[in-house]
């Protein structure tokens, strides 16, 4: 069985799966130095793709599209392209260049009785000269599947609880019943909708917005997260969130924007920061997730002790460590594509379930696209490198350097194989690369570690080979590595073994026996606003540091930066007393 499955809205992807194996999943932020976020417009483009990888329109047994939509009018301020119907939606598509509408299904279900697997059949997917029949499923469905199919606990036989907490969603939870292979809807654990946190953050700091509200400002939650590490909890701030949330309930869609105003006129002339007001409105939704959620679990007689977290919500790595360290589960699982960057893998899975009873699928991480080692840009020079060699650079020069190894890394963390990567031993680096990022100075720049190292290094240091826990840095080592550590003391720590990526660890091994440190900084190597870089001219184009390593030819910029510009760009976090 061939099955392909497309997602055409933000975070568009086309994966494709054979016999139960992941063969690719191309995001189409990660070509050409797309936008983040980037859609497929135009569907004659999946033939390019599939093309890439050996594999025809011909030769596919099966395709499927996810879901999308709502049933609410809002939707198309968001997504003009859509067209909302009774029963299934229609998206406007191109076909080189030549506009025609597809048939697509909902966005979740309508009550708890709607079967999740809710299957639709449509004609009319044109791929260049091709025009074929597809699926389409419950755009909730592919977020389900993504998490689930990808998990230990489908490869071992485990039932799970599955929680998505999606952008236009309720967190809901579900039971998937291993023995029985059915799923089972548990309902909403409260009723906020993922885009409360970016809505209610457009009031407030360097968020806030004049004017319309976006609530698919993709970028903004994650900004968020790094920026409360300036404020500081405001506990009787949780009186006004309760009252408005318990007295004021709304429509989904609209209640974000009544809840922050209602919020605003609680507090007027209170003197509150809005890093203070920010701190305090996501610890309330983390305490309110955790609590909630155990009741959930309790009434439900604690079936398992396994979770998968996905929606665009479980990238919240702080809200992902609370549910972890409750005590309520013994096994957390996140995929790396939480968002909707796993939605063509979740649909594909669909039908290897639906059609051929397949649950679990083989899979890894480093599926994206091939890195293309083309010709440098003019001001370079290139020789060979070896990894030990790769090594002494970065630990001699402290400057970042760019990383681009085989194939890139599902979902959105840059996971070292397009990343940029550096000493940990000074804070100037964390100022470094967020300044030729362009990114604000209270981002963090996080850890990429030995897996066998990270009990050492951080609390609770536990395998996390996919960046979307939080962790603390002990006490012994944080004058070693103040590059990675955050503004409230914690690091986004993704572990490495050889069996996942053996180019990495050799690299974090040489770089350890020079240094007695067997980490270093990671963050993603990519223009601004974009996708990862894809080949060796675009990250020597961006002209932004003194060397490209790409698969042990090491490119070398004639004319050099002087880093020390940098040295006094540091943020830290103010004190009160």
């Amino acid at each position: 069985m061939i099955i392909c499955g497309i997602k055409l809205t933000h975070d568009g992807a086309v994966a494709l799966i054979e016999d139960g194996k992941l063969i690719f999943s191309v995001e189409y932020e990660k070509l050409n130095n797309n936008p983040r976020y980037a859609e497929i417009l135009d569907t004659a483009s999946i033939s390019n793709i599939l093309n890439d990888y050996g594999y025809d329109i011909s030769s596919i047994d099966y395709f499927a599209i996810d879901g999308w939509g709502g049933d609410d009018q809002n939707e198309l301020a968001v997504q003009p392209r859509l067209e909302i119907r009774e029963g299934f939606n229609r998206l406007t598509a191109f076909n080189n260049n030549e506009p025609y509408k597809l048939n697509l299904g909902l966005y979740e279900e309508k009550s708890l009785k709607h079967d999740i697997f809710q299957e639709w059949k449509f004609s009319g997917l044109k791929i260049g000269d091709t025009e074929v029949d597809y699926y389409s499923y419950l755009h909730a469905s592919g977020h389900l599947m993504s998490a689930y199919c990808t998990s230990d606990f489908a490869r071992k036989g485990e039932s799970s609880y599955i929680l998505i907490w999606d952008g236009g969603m309720y967190p809901r939870l579900y039971f998937f019943d291993y023995e029985n292979k059915k799923v089972d809807n548990l309902g909403p654990i409260f009723l906020l909708i993922g885009n409360i946190y970016t809505i209610f953050s457009q009031h407030f700091g360097p968020f806030k917005v004049s004017g319309k509200f976006a609530k698919d400002n993709l970028s903004t939650a994650g900004k968020v997260m790094a920026y409360i590490a300036l404020g500081n909890v405001q506990r009787e701030l949780f009186q006004y969130f309760d009252e408005i949330y318990t007295n004021s309930y709304n429509y989904p869609m609209g209640f974000a924007n009544i809840f922050a105003n209602q919020f605003k006129l609680h507090i007027e002339d209170k003197g509150y920061s809005d890093e203070d007001i920010l701190c305090s409105f996501h610890v309330y939704l983390e305490e309110l997730l955790v609590r909630k959620l155990k009741k959930k679990i309790e009434r439900n007689n604690n079936k398992s002790k396994n979770i998968c977290l996905t929606g665009g919500c479980a990238l919240n790595i702080k809200w992902n460590s609370a549910i972890r360290d409750s005590g309520i589960f013994e096994n957390v699982y996140i995929p790396p594509f939480p968002n909707d960057s796993g939605s063509a893998i979740g649909v594909a899975c669909n039908i290897m379930f639906k059609k051929f009873g397949v649950i679990s699928l083989d899979w890894n991480v480093y599926s994206g696209p091939k890195i293309i080692k083309n010709s440098p840009a003019d001001g370079w020079d290139s020789k060979e490198c070896s990894i030990k060699d790769l090594s002494k650079i970065i630990y001699l020069t402290n400057e970042p350097v760019v990383f681009l190894n085989g194939q890139s890394e599902l979902g959105p963390r840059a996971l070292g194989n397009r990343s940029i990567i550096a000493s940990p031993t000074t804070q100037v680096i964390k100022g470094i690369l967020n300044n030729i990022k362009l990114r604000e100075a209270y981002r963090p720049v996080s850890p990429i570690c030995l897996e066998g190292y990270a009990k050492d290094i951080f609390i609770p240091g536990n395998k996390d080979p996919f960046m979307l826990f939080e962790h603390q840095v002990r006490e012994e080592w944080v004058h070693k590595i103040p590059g990675i550590i955050h503004l409230d003391g914690s690091a986004r720590l993704q572990t490495v073994s050889s069996s996942a990526n053996i180019v990495l660890t050799e690299l974090l091994l040489e770089f350890e026996k020079l240094s007695g440190i067997p980490l270093l900084c990671n963050t993603s190597a990519n223009l601004n606003g974009h996708g990862f870089f894809g080949d060796v001219f675009s990250a020597t184009s961006w002209d932004k540091v003194n060397y490209v390593w790409c698969e042990n030819t090491l490119y070398e910029r004639r004319e050099k930066i002087n880093f020390s510009i940098f040295r006094n760009t540091v943020i830290t976090k103010k004190r009160r007393l």
